[in-house]
């Protein structure tokens, strides 16, 4: 049981987010709330694992920005990487600053966020790259009224998530993927869920494609505009996938959710099958997702960067 009368870290002048995190006792058993104030943080972020119950929190995500320029590994250049359980981030701007066009090209690597902790939930941030944006790895997750843009897989990995009231954008100008999910096996209790969301873009994009031959995308109540593809989701260039992959749909609408030229290895859910994906009880969220802590033990050092410039 983790104490709820939490402790809030306002940083003075001077010391970045890293040095907040880093001032987190490891192994720690009570909420830290670590309030950043507005500005442009040029940092490359990491929470550690042995660092857990970490609140991270802007004021507003437009005002709060996390930024970074490392492009190739996934698992080693993101902005943003968490690592520890019962993580929570809100109203942040975390993105990949595109410094030269071949960051931006075919190919092109660049994470914004990577989460792989258990238990981590991210509540109006707004996440922002090209290719591959949000690394969401390994863990229980949830999304929040986020904003989530790029142009190629840009939600990729094999968690346990859902997003809510969340909004896709792709910048695909083609037939790109917005989603890449890695289930490997039918015993793996992961996939991706998108209730309520909104899909937007400039172009064209398949909704989604299987990175592991078990891959589980549903989208629900999603508004889908004329940018999703008519057929809707790709195989990947290896049909054996068409078989064992979990693609559905369930009352989403637009232009774009029309179903008559879907794959036919993609279905719509029924009622009956859709209520699991209606709630937060997919995740465990209940037992785990918390709102803002109310009392605070003290205050110690607020994030401050005033600078304006990349």
């Amino acid at each position: 049981m983790i104490n709820q009368r939490s402790t809030t870290i306002l940083p003075k002048n001077g010391y970045d987010i890293q040095e907040a995190i880093d001032a987190v006792p490891s192994n720690n058993k009570e909420v830290v709330f670590i309030l950043v104030e507005p500005g442009i943080y040029n940092e490359k972020i990491v929470v550690p694992a042995d660092k857990p119950f970490i609140t991270l929190s802007g004021s507003k995500p437009n005002g709060t920005v996390i930024t970074g320029s490392d492009s190739g590994n996934i698992f080693e250049s993101a902005t943003f990487t968490v690592l520890a359980s019962d993580f929570v981030g809100r109203y942040l701007t975390i993105q990949v600053y595109i410094t030269s066009p071949c960051m931006c090209g075919p190919g092109a690597k660049a994470v914004a966020l990577r989460v792989s902790g258990d238990r981590a939930a991210f509540f109006g941030c707004r996440i922002l790259s090209y290719q591959d944006t949000l690394l969401d790895d390994t863990g229980r997750h949830y999304y929040s009224n986020c904003y989530i843009e790029g142009a190629v897989d840009f939600i990729f990995g094999n968690a346990a998530s859902l997003f809510e009231r969340c909004h896709l954008h792709t910048l695909s100008e083609g037939d790109a993927s917005i989603i890449a999910q890695r289930r490997e096996s039918p015993s793996e209790e992961t996939g991706f869920t998108f209730l309520g969301c909104k899909i937007t873009g400039v172009r064209t994009a398949v909704l989604g494609r299987p990175w592991g031959p078990y891959s589980r995308v549903i989208f629900v109540l999603t508004y889908m505009s004329n940018v999703i593809l008519p057929q809707g989701w790709d195989d990947w260039g290896d049909s054996s996938k068409q078989s064992t992959v979990f693609y559905r749909e369930y009352k989403c609408y637009g232009p774009g959710a029309n179903n008559r030229k879907r794959v036919e290895w993609s279905q719509l859910l029924t009622a009956k099958e859709a209520e699991i994906f209606l709630t937060k009880n997919m995740i465990g969220g209940k037992n785990w997702i918390r709102s803002t802590p109310k009392r605070f033990k003290k205050a110690s050092f607020a994030i401050s960067n005033n600078s304006t410039t990349h």
